[in-house]
């Protein structure tokens, strides 16, 4: 037998997340196989992967995935995180639902409400408030109910749920080939050149900073993914301007990502250095303005407006619009203010 020692994770941070004891009358089989019979939405290959990282115990001892089960044999299956499931409990939360049926639905998300459980959001999250509401969710490829495609904690905006794994099927298949439509507002720094124009750039992990993402090309462009943002000047405002901002692809972080990179960071996006002042003058009232306007908006400004898809039952393309949230209708009107008076002056 070939040496064995998998790289497992100190033994008191390992979490149980299932349990089995073998029946008397099992006949010797394959783990993977006789896991897939006992674990719901598990596929061979995640099974495989788990006892190749050491997660797969038979008698307290980690095996491979081609170890043979015997009657009585306690299986045990340890991961580093806590069972997903254990942190999906339902909470009453109010959600505002812009649009409902049996197939799927449409919610507007306000700023500061994470969407999906992990990295210590474990409650008061969109899915929380969704499995609260709704048994039965169909899990995406990542097993988050219902959900079809995600945005920011700090953003705010229309995001589609489906209800039906057909619906699920449909929706996510609309958003991979790029025939949905959603388009963005968001406050950037600076008074843009160009009215409207195009960012192209892969979008991959900063090597730096784990917690942004970053642009990568020429030579380097391998190390993103495919990323296209199309964006439209609403208004100028000094030194700031509003923009549309259309995504043809969804990337984390795209939009925040690429406006850096052109030099126009999302206003007060703290994690790409929006919470400075990158534009503007050096008096000490300017200052005070735009500290007045990261209180009334203490958060990037950047809003998924509207929402568009084809029906998954009726085939009807549907859109969606929601209006920009009073935080940043706020922080809008104090530039403009500000915007006329420079111009008086």
């Amino acid at each position: 037998m070939e040496d064995y020692t998998p790289q497992l994770p100190d033994e008191d941070n390992l979490y149980e997340h299932y349990a089995f004891t073998v029946d008397k009358g099992q006949t010797p089989l394959r783990i993977d196989k006789y896991l897939m019979n006992f674990v719901e939405n598990a596929t061979r290959n995640k099974i495989q992967a788990a006892a190749k990282n050491g997660s797969v115990f038979v008698n307290n001892e980690p095996v491979k995935s081609n170890y043979k089960v015997k009657p009585f044999d306690a299986i045990r299956v340890l991961f580093a995180h806590p069972p997903f499931e254990n942190l999906l409990v339902g909470e009453d939360i109010p959600l505002d639902v812009v649009y409902e049926d049996d197939t799927l639905l449409v919610v507007n998300k306000p700023a500061g409400m994470v969407v999906h459980p992990g990295h210590g959001n474990y409650s008061g999250t969109l899915i929380n408030g969704l499995i609260y509401r709704f048994d039965n969710l169909p899990n995406n490829s990542s097993e988050r109910p219902g959900l079809v495609h995600r945005i920011d904690k700090d953003t705010s905006g229309l995001l589609v749920v489906a209800k039906t794994e057909k619906a699920m099927a449909h929706l996510s298949l609309q958003f991979a080939e790029k025939t949905s439509e959603r388009e963005y507002v968001a406050i950037v720094w600076g008074n843009m050149e160009a009215d409207e124009g195009t960012i192209e750039g892969n979008i991959g992990r900063h090597p730096k900073n784990r917690l942004q993402n970053t642009v990568f090309f020429d030579d380097e462009a391998d190390k993103g993914k495919p990323a296209i943002t199309h964006y439209k000047v609403l208004e100028r405002l000094g030194y700031v301007t509003l923009v549309s901002c259309k995504l043809e692809t969804g990337r984390t972080h795209q939009i925040r990502v690429h406006m850096k990179h052109i030099g126009h960071t999302l206003f007060n996006d703290a994690r790409y250095g929006g919470d400075k002042i990158l534009k503007g003058t050096t008096f000490t009232k300017y200052k005070q303005f735009v500290d007045n306007c990261f209180k009334v908006l203490p958060r990037q400004a950047l809003h998924a407006k509207t929402l568009g898809f084809k029906h998954p039952k009726t085939g009807k393309f549907m859109r969606f619009d929601t209006p920009v949230p009073d935080d940043m209708q706020q922080c809008i009107e104090k530039w403009k203010t500000y915007s006329k008076h420079q111009e008086l002056e």
